[in-house]
């Protein structure tokens, strides 16, 4: 059985986007696939093969993934998230935080020529080595003497 689904998974990597299109339909109902990635629609089929073949997630084990990602996901839970006036909301909405920020409180770790970087995220700026900065792109620049796009160097 193993070495079918193995077959048939590398057969996958062998097709166009096209025919990977039509396989999609065929494995999740006649649903259209969201994608035209062939890498993304090779590993969700791959998936649905195995999850076939060898039975999927038991309910037991998709709440308690629920649960965990209630828990422990700091970019989208609000109970762990600061709590803030009105006013303060209303000025950083019309302001912006860029998505791809953690969270106020969060540390950004990073290894730089055998350096471990940390810095931590304000709600107005970041703070590294005792010293509150506007941007990231200052704090890398400050790291490696060169101008840098600080979402770039911390990998966000």
């Amino acid at each position: 059985m193993k070495a079918a689904i193995n077959a048939k998974i590398t057969a996958l990597k062998n097709k166009t986007t096209p025919e990977l299109q039509k396989e999609y339909e065929v494995f999740f109902n006649g649903q259209k696939a969201t994608s035209d990635n062939k890498v993304y629609l090779v590993r969700r089929i791959a998936y649905r093969l195995q999850e076939l073949e060898y039975g999927g997630l038991s309910q037991k084990a998709k709440n308690r993934l629920e649960e965990l990602m209630l828990l422990y996901n700091p970019i989208n839970n609000k109970a762990i998230r600061p709590k803030v006036s009105i006013e303060t909301q209303a000025r950083i909405k019309t302001r912006g935080r860029d998505r791809r920020l953690p969270i106020p409180g969060s540390v950004i770790l990073k290894e730089y020529k055998n350096m471990n970087i940390q810095v931590k995220v304000l709600t107005n700026g970041f703070e590294y080595n005792n010293k509150i900065y506007k941007h990231l792109s200052s704090i890398a620049e400050e790291i490696t003497g060169a101008h840098w796009n600080g979402y770039h160097f911390f990998n966000l």
